[in-house]
């Protein structure tokens, strides 16, 4: 006999949707490459389940959507979606893994992702949590990919980072370290060298300094500085001591998605589904941070494009990266004069990567991203508030 359909979730203002039932020669635990999903259990990193907005609406559209009842906001709105695709395990005569659904035919029993993806995410590090933040860059070294050396001497890389902050960066995020593709561990005590004197100075003119690092011992003497958030590629997984120490200070932590180091990652792209193993992983990641006594809430997450990701994988992460909402934390993304722009437009040097800067950020926040980590601090701010006016929430 087969399994009775799941009973669907009520959405507020949305008409319920009878799901089909799961074909008897379909399998529930096939995914749509005919792989089998990643665990059965909800409350494991491996099972999370997620549900994909797809069909996203904004601006008028979404508005007029929204107080009909045809679709549920994204991540607070104003972007609205009317369709899902379900991944993950949903239990006996649930809908078909990865088939496009009506919001209102969820499953019940996946009332806790819907939650996470239709609530606006928590505030984060004392910031505002109604808007877009920027997040102005600045590398202490003498070999970053972008502005290699033009930070190097301390007093430049103040001026640049409080010139960062009247132009309207939230953030100010301080490095020491190159993470381009390729490059070599710099040691802690040359990474403090470079980034001490610039942190203490932006903090002591009352900014919000985030630092760059993925080595414990850097992440405890900037926090000493001044600095108020740690940003680290590693997601927390480089040092050992890290996780620990960011649980003991207290302090919001920006988890990235990064496979093996910078020498070794461009060699670990091999995913089944891109947008939903970086889920998956950052998902353990967490779960990690959590275990060392991190609250979800001080969490941000980073999905890492360009990290262990080839050029078209980096396209499919930012198309879908409304999944990554499913994890209830707010996506910071991280787009500014990075190579993508060159494979999509053939060789773009790295200081004339603005406008696909531009276009690549913009289309990460339609899709849920709500900060934005940019060398092009006035340029960006002054997009972002165009954006924001066209679609209704500026």
């Amino acid at each position: 006999m087969p399994a009775r359909p799941a009973r669907c979730l009520p959405v507020p203002g949305v008409r319920s949707v009878e799901p089909r039932e799961t074909p008897p020669d379909a399998g529930s635990s096939r995914d749509g490459r005919g792989q089998a999903p990643s665990g059965a259990d909800d409350e494991t990193p491996a099972g999370v389940r997620l549900i994909e907005p797809v069909g996203l609406l904004d601006g008028a559209m979404a508005a007029a959507a929204l107080s009909s009842g045809l679709a549920v906001p994204l991540a607070g709105g104003p972007v609205a979606f009317a369709f899902v695709r379900l991944w993950g395990s949903g239990g006996p005569g649930a809908l078909q893994p990865g088939v496009m659904q009506p919001v209102a035919a969820i499953p019940s029993a996946w009332a806790g992702a819907l939650a996470r993806l239709t609530e606006a995410p928590p505030r984060w590090a004392g910031l505002p949590a109604d808007r877009v933040l920027v997040m102005g860059i600045l590398n202490a070294t003498p070999d970053s990919f972008s502005d290699g050396g033009r930070h190097e001497d301390p007093a430049r890389a103040i001026a640049a980072g409080l010139a960062m902050a009247a132009a309207g960066a939230d953030i100010l995020d301080v490095g020491g370290e190159s993470t381009r593709p390729g490059s070599a561990p710099t040691p802690s005590e040359i990474e403090q060298r470079r980034i001490l004197p610039v942190i203490r100075a932006l903090a002591g003119e009352g900014h919000v300094v985030s630092v760059d690092t993925r080595n414990a011992a850097t992440m405890a003497a900037a926090l000493d500085a001044g600095a108020r958030i740690v940003n680290d590629v590693s997601a927390l997984a480089h040092d050992p001591a890290a996780a620990g120490l960011v649980a003991a200070r207290g302090c919001p932590v920006i988890l990235m998605h990064m496979r093996g180091s910078p020498a070794t990652m461009m060699s670990l792209t091999d995913y089944e589904d891109v947008p939903l193993d970086v889920t998956r992983e950052l998902a353990a990641r967490i779960a990690v941070a959590e275990a060392a006594g991190i609250a979800r809430a001080a969490i941000a997450i980073d999905p890492g494009v360009g990290f262990a990701k080839t050029g078209p994988q980096n396209l499919e992460l930012l198309d879908r990266l409304p999944v990554l909402l499913n994890l209830g934390c707010r996506i910071l993304v991280g787009v500014s004069r990075k190579s993508l722009i060159s494979r999509i437009l053939g060789q773009v040097p790295p200081g004339q990567r603005l406008p696909g800067s531009l276009a690549l950020g913009l289309h990460a926040l339609s899709r849920g991203a709500s900060i934005l980590r940019v060398h092009d601090v006035a340029e960006t701010v002054q997009a972002v508030r165009v954006w924001q006016a066209i679609g209704g929430s500026g």
